[in-house]
């Protein structure tokens, strides 16, 4: 894994970088510092799920950044799937993307080939009433920041309404038995439950961790170090897995990434999907569209809910972004001044509400913006990040929690079962696994 890559380029580069007060008088005279002419800023993201975030950077803020930065801002957009190869390579040949809006816990397995952002990060947090909880998991090492946390996806299930009313849930399911009770009735009305257990970043280890920890399965011990995977509580869990995917849902959901249920969803297949608040913005962008079988807008019939309570409880796990400076770059003062700039309250506001709250801030400033107070349906996202938790608790999740997630063990632990693998032998070969990784049974 690149966590043990000792390769690293320390690259000094000329130039004095701009202070707090150097960046107001900047952006206040809306010239660029003549230092900074030239300098170009190489990006990487995700394809966002909401189109129009993207454009918004590539048109609005690639100019803005020119114009107050004096840097030219090259946002380079990929299948999130994709990004963790293009990490990986990058450091291998020390040349790259400046930054990377990296995904989950991803910044622990690169903390030695990522610049030092501290200072950024933690006035960033001072000023926007500090991060939530989760990012002191997936982004700091203890002893620093690894990145500057820039937003997190909250993940909560997208229904159809009418069609849970119809088989007697006017509320959504509450617990695990009657989500399977709910959707046992439903698939057999050709309406399963859509959900991925494949190899993708976002939707399928955002359901299974959250599904296993209530449950009262655990990877390992709070020291961070025993692995406890293999235990009559995980065992329980995916024994309850195999029939509640037989029953209640879309089988071929074993080879989708995050793409796929949002098109199920919307083509009127799938009855619910535990996703971003993406489907529902994209019916609300096209009503015409995405209609019901009555022929009215779709959009109409989206709610959102947690995903049910297991046996010890109710969890979730939400996707959290950050951005981080690479070590190789020869670009360091002056993505710095770049972090500082767009991860402002002005700059970064723009891209929050062209997000509409599929992604929320990383900072808890946020929950009081004015957008919450324009659709009801989106309201569950507006503190949905407060409840989440992180791979490896409830230990720390480092850089071992960090190659779990990346190898998808414990996706495939509940993928294999449902194909056919007894529950038990799933179990202790998940558990194997993560003794490779953990070295400690």
């Amino acid at each position: 894994m690149t966590h043990g890559i000792g390769r690293r380029r320390v690259l000094t580069v000329a130039g004095t970088a701009a202070g707090t007060g150097g960046l107001a008088t900047i952006l206040a005279s809306a010239r660029a510092p003549a230092y900074a002419q030239g300098t170009t800023i190489h990006w990487l993201r995700w394809n966002d799920f909401v189109p129009a975030s993207d454009q918004l950077l590539r048109r609005e803020i690639t100019q803005e950044c020119q114009r107050a930065l004096g840097i030219r801002l090259n946002v380079e957009t990929i299948n999130g799937n994709d990004i963790q190869a293009r990490i990986t390579s990058a450091i291998q040949s020390g040349n790259g993307p400046d930054i990377v809006n990296s995904l989950n816990n991803w910044p622990q397995l690169y903390a030695q080939s990522v610049a030092d952002v501290n200072d950024i990060a933690e006035e960033i947090g001072a000023a926007q009433n500090g991060y939530y909880e989760i990012f002191k998991a997936v982004a700091h090492d203890g002893r620093r920041w690894l990145g500057v946390p820039w937003s997190i996806v909250g993940n909560t299930i997208a229904y159809r309404k009418s069609w849970f009313e119809e088989v007697g849930y006017a509320e959504f399911p509450q617990t695990w038995e009657q989500y399977l009770d709910a959707g046992k009735k439903l698939k057999a009305k050709g309406r399963p439950i859509g959900q991925t257990l494949g190899h993708t970043f976002g939707d399928a280890p955002t359901f299974t961790y959250p599904y296993l920890w209530s449950w009262g399965g655990r990877e390992v011990e709070a020291d961070g170090r025993t692995v406890v995977l293999n235990s009559p509580k995980t065992v329980e869990s995916v024994r309850f897995m195999v029939g509640f995917w037989r029953d209640a849902h879309d089988e071929g959901g074993l080879a989708w990434d995050d793409t796929n249920n949002n098109r199920a969803f919307l083509s009127g297949s799938v009855c619910a999907t535990l996703n971003g608040a993406s489907i529902y913005i994209e019916a609300q962008r096209r009503p015409q569209a995405y209609q019901t079988e009555r022929g009215t807008p779709m959009k109409d019939d989206i709610r959102h809910a947690p995903l049910p309570h297991g046996p010890d409880g109710q969890y979730h796990y939400h996707l959290p972004f950050t951005n981080i400076l690479m070590g190789y770059s020869r670009n360091q003062d002056a993505g710095k001044r770049f972090l500082r700039w767009i991860h402002s309250r002005e700059v970064f506001e723009k891209w929050f509400i062209s997000q509409k709250g599929y992604s929320v801030g990383a900072t808890t400033v946020w929950e009081g913006h004015p957008l919450w107070n324009e659709d009801p349906v989106m309201l569950p996202y507006r503190a949905a990040a407060r409840t989440g938790r992180a791979p490896g608790f409830p230990g720390p999740s480092g850089a071992k929690a960090a190659e779990v997630v990346a190898k998808y063990i414990i996706v495939d632990m509940y993928a294999k079962a449902v194909q056919g693998m007894a529950p038990e032998q799933a179990v202790r070969e998940a558990h194997e696994e993560l003794v490779k990784i953990y070295g400690a049974a």
